[in-house]
């Protein structure tokens, strides 16, 4: 797993190397697990803060082309 976003001291975004589609990664820590998709840039299953859910997708978000091409890498 690579952790590629660390934010408020407990939060990180990961991709995790062979994992399942479809494209996505997860925001963990705090006690949160949450899945967020790199496609529709959407929450999927799981559940966390609004705040945290707001900035975990507005990292997505910016930083989509290039999470699409690591996950790419990852699943050929």
């Amino acid at each position: 797993m690579t952790t590629k976003y660390r934010f408020c001291d407990k939060y990180r975004i990961q991709l995790r190397e062979k994992d399942h589609p479809p494209p996505h990664v997860h925001l963990i820590g705090g006690g949160v697990e949450v899945m967020l998709s790199l496609e529709t840039v959407e929450v999927m299953p799981g559940k966390a803060p609004p705040l945290i859910i707001k900035e975990g997708l507005a990292w997505v978000a910016a930083h989509q082309v290039q999470l699409l091409e690591d996950w790419k890498r990852c699943y050929p």
